[in-house]
């Protein structure tokens, strides 16, 4: 079955995909419309058009039925550590080590397959692969991550998350000592321009900003807390490479050699928000793992 929307006054001068978002798919997130668009599953005046594609009076849009996919992820007892559940959402203490979804370069068991083994529902928002991931961290960054359950909470923590109505904030401990106390890193962020496996802070790039703070200095390195303001893939690590103070353990962005057996120093240790259906203002805490507290407690 095929869908067809004609613009009216209304609509023109809205970009494809947030108007299709806001109007016709209410229930699934703009990367999913977005996907549908670069698929060819949405067209515009019969032919295929960029997602940003500007709308103007009388274009015809159609959408052509997509085929659902079977959930064919199989659960695995991972015996995950969840910090709070309720019937709409989880917060989940990701490992050190743990990438958070499969992909194409990626099958072996991730934090979907745990949630698949202890959840009963999570929200289909983000597809068969992504079932109930609002937002992702590092495979070697360790901490808290919030679980949509069902849609509509996805959808309301989506659009808290877009807001920056989420509080994310972060240990890390980094190269060299800090002259600062606390200060703001403001550059955009976008993808490496001879290396495709990584991020950089280039002209152009998307809107990036991190808070931090010094919690203590150490002869060569400077332990800090650091608030998300935006989540751009990689953010921390690339801005604080981008200052000169990479994070300890960081092959990608710091030193080839590097400290320690488990990846980055970068602990996602509080998350707050308001819960989507409740309307509770929340706080979570979470330590951060031993081997990154046995590091600190060396160093005093």
């Amino acid at each position: 079955m095929i869908k067809t929307i004609k613009i009216t006054v209304e609509g023109e001068k809205q970009r494809l995909d947030m108007f299709l978002s806001d109007t016709y798919f209410t229930d699934k997130s703009r990367s999913y419309v977005q996907t549908l668009i670069k698929t060819e599953h949405i067209l515009v005046n019969q032919k295929k058009v960029k997602t940003g594609y500007v709308l103007k009076t009388d274009d015809l849009i159609t959408i052509k039925d997509v085929e659902e996919k079977q959930l064919n992820l199989d659960p695995v007892n991972m015996n995950l550590d969840i910090i709070y559940e309720d019937e709409d959402l989880a917060v989940i203490n990701k490992p050190v080590g743990m990438v958070v979804h499969p992909a194409s370069s990626y099958q072996q068991p991730t934090l979907v397959h745990g949630l698949l083994y202890q959840m009963k529902h999570l929200s289909s928002i983000n597809g068969v692969i992504r079932p109930g991931i609002v937002h992702r961290i590092d495979k070697d960054t360790s901490g808290l991550l919030v679980v949509a359950k069902h849609d509509k909470a996805h959808t309301l923590l989506s659009k808290a998350l877009k807001h920056h109505e989420i509080q994310r904030t972060y240990i890390a401990l980094v190269y060299h000592r800090f002259k600062e106390e606390e200060g703001i890193i403001d550059a955009p962020i976008g993808r490496h321009p001879k290396n495709r496996l990584k991020m950089a802070v280039i002209e152009g790039g998307k809107p990036a900003r991190t808070h931090f703070k010094v919690i203590k200095r150490f002869t060569d390195y400077t332990l800090l807390e650091c608030r998300l303001e935006t989540g751009r893939t990689h953010q921390i690590r690339v801005h604080m490479a981008y200052i000169n103070h990479p994070l300890v353990g960081d092959p990608i962005y710091g030193p080839k050699k590097t400290i320690g057996k488990d990846g980055q120093f970068l602990h996602a240790y509080q998350l707050s928000f308001m819960h989507p259906i409740k309307n509770e203002y929340m706080t979570f805490h979470a330590d951060i793992p031993n081997y990154f507290q046995t590091f600190i407690s060396n160093l005093e």
